[in-house]
């Protein structure tokens, strides 16, 4: 026999399982907050700005071909900067116990789109550390270029600076608290809709009408231990 169930039912069954939802909606906020302020490393980044441009001579403005050939060199550019050929020489002057393969994966480089501007973030378990990586990777790249490319059109157009109270780029603690509240929500109409699934005892008339498929004849009304007569009492009735 395939069973329905109505949305007064499914609402009934939520507001039974009411506390235990909640509880469990709290229980992950707290986990996420817990595990988020406590147990995750915070990740700084810092960030310096590139400009790649032509050495022109002067009162020679720039055209679009020079603009065209610069975007051109920029995705070059993208890929010298992350190279060992940069990266060991950056560890080499930061005196820092990592290789150009691990270092590389702290650094990300990216430009927008018709743009002559290479943005090189850096994300570091120490914020001071991040500035110092990304300033020194810009610096070395513009004298490096020069010696690689036989060219001299990098410019560091805005260097990385360590704020007065650095604030990490993650976690997130909010955000996993709201992850971790939708996640706990979820999880506890889940378990809410399973223990109901599983609750097979009969409880209500209605409970008995589907068990059975009979109609209710009669009712015996709960009788609290006050009224259960005594054994006293059931010898006083037996003798009248």
């Amino acid at each position: 026999m395939e069973e329905t169930i109505s949305l007064q039912e499914l609402m009934n069954v939520l507001k039974k399982r009411l506390i235990m939802i909640l509880a469990i909606t709290i229980l992950a906020i707290t986990i996420a907050g817990v595990v988020s302020y406590l147990l995750l490393t915070p990740i700084y980044q810092a960030s310096t700005q590139i400009l790649v441009n032509q050495d022109k001579v002067e009162q020679q403005p720039f055209n679009s071909q020079d603009i065209q050939t610069n975007l051109q060199l920029i995705n070059t550019y993208n890929v010298i900067i992350k190279s060992p050929a940069i990266l060991s020489i950056v560890i080499e002057k930061l005196d820092m116990d990592t290789t150009p393969a691990q270092l590389t994966n702290k650094i990300s480089v990216d430009s927008t789109q018709n743009s002559q501007v290479i943005n090189v973030s850096v994300t570091d378990e120490e914020p001071y550390r991040a500035v110092d990586i990304a300033n020194t990777t810009g610096e070395v790249f513009q004298e490096e270029i020069k010696k690689l490319m036989k060219v001299d059109n990098v410019n560091i157009l805005s260097p990385a600076e360590l704020p007065e109270k650095p604030v990490p780029v993650k976690p997130n603690p909010k955000l996993n608290m709201a992850i971790g509240a939708v996640v706990g929500l979820m999880i506890g109409v889940g378990i809410a809709f399973l223990l109901e699934y599983l609750d097979t005892t009969v409880k209500t008339e209605q409970d008995v009408e589907d068990l059975l498929e009979l109609p209710i004849l009669g009712l015996v009304s709960p009788i609290s231990e006050k009224e259960m007569p005594t054994p006293a009492s059931r010898h006083r009735k037996k003798k009248r």
